[in-house]
């Protein structure tokens, strides 16, 4: 990974005191920005946290050394370096004088961006969320890089406060062949947007910073008119932003919707719930938590539902690991307690690099083969357990999703709660409910859907219809592509016979079932399978015509 940083041309700016205390500074590389408040002793933050560069104080002098020697400030009270990446944001009293500055590093990192690299390949719109200083411009900064110059796509960059091409008119190397247009006053941020694709037709519009609700709408404009958008906007999560009435359109916008009582009670909700609004103007979500650790939302439209509707939500973690290659993950997360089951701790991602090693580690240039599934708990650290399984969508009828869910959540059942009828892999419902809706009963007959009834909804009823659901629908946790790894024709032959004779005859129509007569060997492994879905089978008749028979339990 090569980095350019120009850090010289930062020190020359600051007064002498502070320069030479920079100079000789054994971490000066790994420096974020340097603080100087009128009055108070100036600081400098590092990754590791904030260290004093000297006993002497800042003086008006000293503010006024540093502020001759950049360029003017914007109406953000932001300014630059030429030809650098550097950002000098300054604070002022209520005269409008300046009483501090931050000079912010300004970094081109080459390569950063090779842990989503085959998300740009899709042509999606890419929305980046993240804390400041968790490295969201320096990344945008470089997708323009790659998608102009080795995709050879038309790339705008809308830079409002010249942080991502640097200061001056010519922009700075790190951005490749993107186009760079300069916004007059922050306000006017969302003019330039549209102004861009009316004017320069660009297949690419990268947006730093979308803050307000006239850029968000801007967004959505440009989105619709085919071009792909690259953005950051404000906000950690993903539930953060949605929660947000500026800018929640990005992601589709929310409303509240009034529903029937029959509805609400199909649906095992409130009457009054809330639902997206709109297609989102970006299809995907990063969220930066560190420089190497991304969460993905491949789907935005999909885990925008599951957080409103509250139910569980599966997430892509990808960790760049200390040799720069990638590992993709599959984590499980309560939608009830997003921000905190998602964030991990930095020493949560250090155990899973060391635990990982390079023997585990898939090549960024292979990363959606490399799939694993993860567990973790607020109390744990990361397990990270194969994925052999997927889980059980279930629909409940007439039931409180929250008894469910928490059921399914003590017992750690592999099984997930679907609002929608025609996702679902089986049917909860309680009996009085039930016989009163024969347009249920229609569509799960029309679609293959087991009926799972109950007396009533108390925790044991409900925790002994999952049990049984997992049992008699194990048949839904087998990859046969792997069951069936290594075995010969005739062996993959009499295992399909069981699996579809417990399908169609034992589970449906409640009755044992006889196999065609196999040698010892098959039979052996027809055993074993009719073992995985708890059922019992004997072997009946003399040889060569012994065989198998499957009984309910």
């Amino acid at each position: 990974m090569l980095i350019a940083d120009d850090l010289d041309q930062l020190l020359e700016i600051l007064p002498l005191f502070i320069r030479t205390t920079l100079e000789l500074h054994p971490n000066r590389k790994n420096l974020i920005e340097i603080v100087m408040d009128l009055g108070r002793r100036p600081e400098a933050r590092f990754p590791s946290g904030p260290e004093y560069l000297s006993s002497k104080t800042i003086s008006w002098y000293d503010l006024d050394y540093s502020i001759k020697r950049v360029g003017n400030f914007s109406g953000d009270n932001r300014s630059g370096i030429e030809r650098t990446l550097h950002r000098i944001s300054s604070i002022r009293n209520r005269q409008g004088n300046i009483i501090g500055l931050t000079c912010r590093v300004g970094r081109a990192i080459f390569g950063t961006i090779s842990i989503i690299r085959d998300l740009l390949e899709t042509g999606k719109s890419i929305l980046l969320l993240g804390k400041p200083g968790v490295g969201k411009t320096t990344a945008i900064r470089e997708i323009a890089r790659v998608l102009g110059d080795e995709m050879e796509k038309r790339v705008v960059i809308i830079d409002t406060s010249n942080e991502i091409a640097g200061d001056g008119d010519i922009p700075h190397p790190a951005i490749g062949r993107a186009r760079r247009m300069q916004v007059a006053q922050p306000e006017l941020q969302h003019q330039v947007m549209i102004e861009a694709v009316e004017n320069h037709m660009p297949e690419v519009i990268i947006i730093d910073e979308i803050g307000t609700e006239l850029e968000s709408l801007a967004a959505r404009t440009i989105a619709e008119r085919g071009v792909q958008l690259v953005g950051t906007a404000h906000g950690n999560y993903l539930d953060s932003l949605i929660k947000n009435p500026l800018l929640s359109d990005l992601v589709g916008g929310i409303q509240y919707v009034t529903l029937g009582d029959d509805e609400a009670k199909r649906r095992g909700t409130q009457k009054s719930i809330l639902e997206r609004k709109a297609t989102p103007a970006f299809e995907v979500a990063i969220e930066i938590h560190e420089r190497t650790n991304w969460v993905i939302h491949e789907k935005v439209e999909d885990t925008v539902d599951q957080i409103l509707q509250g139910s569980h939500a599966f997430i892509q973690r990808r960790i760049l690991l200390d040799n720069r290659q990638v590992k993709i993950l599959c984590q499980e997360v309560n939608i009830e307690n997003y921000s905190s089951n998602i964030r991990w701790r930095k020493q949560e991602i250090t155990h899973l690099q060391e635990s990982l090693g390079n023997s585990l580690v898939k090549q960024s240039s292979s990363l959606i083969s490399s799939f694993d599934s993860i567990t973790n708990t607020s109390n744990a650290q990361p397990a990270l357990i194969k994925h052999q399984a997927r889980y059980l969508s279930i629909y409940a009828y007439g039931l409180n999703f929250s008894d469910i869910s928490s059921v399914i959540q003590s017992l750690g059942l592999p099984l997930f709660l679907s609002r929608e009828v025609s996702k679902a892999d089986v049917i909860l419902a309680l009996r009085s409910n039930l016989k009163q809706n024969k347009k249920l009963r229609q569509i799960a007959s029309a679609r293959s859907i087991t009926i799972y009834a109950i007396h009533n909804s108390t925790v044991t009823q409900i925790t002994r219809a999952l049990k049984k659901m997992l049992e008699i629908n194990s048949v839904s946790f087998i990859k046969w592509s792997e069951f069936c790894v290594d075995k010969t024709e005739t062996e993959i032959e009499a295992l399909t016979e069981v699996k579809h004779s417990i399908e169609k005859i034992v589970i449906q129509k409640e009755q044992a079932v006889e196999l065609l007569p196999r040698l010892g060997n098959l039979r052996k492994l027809q055993h074993e399978l009719v073992s995985f879905f708890h059922l019992k089978a004997r072997s009946l008749g003399e040889e060569p015509y012994r065989r198998l028979r499957i009984y309910l339990r």
